[in-house]
């Protein structure tokens, strides 16, 4: 359901899930819960766990406040190893064609939101540190545009 500014109410809960969690979802899951705070369950995974968190996603999330360096990344198995079952969250945004199709075929049967919201990956672009940093940026304001597009203004 729509309000009429146009923004959706916000859901009970949200997951958020990309390639890794170690960048896009982990961003979007601090920057949610920083806009919207605890009037949301809010998680992040990656269809797989290769990687840390990213110094980059770190840095750039600082700048507004979002804490990440205790972020742990995990996978869709290992979410539902540690308890978190997909089927009680309302809402999945889907931030890299990957984690679209997994979340997919994971919740065919559940009746449950999938969303694609195509957020750059930042990771490969940019030579420089301040070149890595801007694309970091980049990646960070969209999402945060896309949160306030679809859920409205931060609390």
């Amino acid at each position: 359901m729509v309000d009429a500014t146009g923004t959706h109410p916000l859901p009970q809960s949200v997951l958020f899930c990309c390639d890794h969690n170690a960048v896009r979802s982990p961003m979007a899951e601090g920057i949610m819960k920083k806009f919207y705070g605890m009037d949301c369950y809010i998680q992040s995974v990656g269809v797989k766990n290769d990687l840390e968190i990213d110094g980059f996603a770190i840095s750039v999330c600082a700048e507004m406040d979002v804490e990440l360096s205790r972020h742990r990344s995990r996978s869709f198995d290992e979410m539902e190893q540690w308890g978190d079952d997909l089927s009680s969250f309302d809402l999945v945004l889907a931030l890299s064609p990957a984690s679209q199709r997994r979340a997919l075929e994971l919740t065919r049967f559940f009746h449950l939101e999938v969303e694609y919201w195509p957020i750059l990956d930042p990771t490969g672009i940019g030579e420089s540190r301040d070149a890595k940093l801007a694309s970091y940026r980049s990646a960070r304001d969209m999402i945060a545009e896309r949160l306030i597009a679809r859920f409205g203004p931060p609390n």
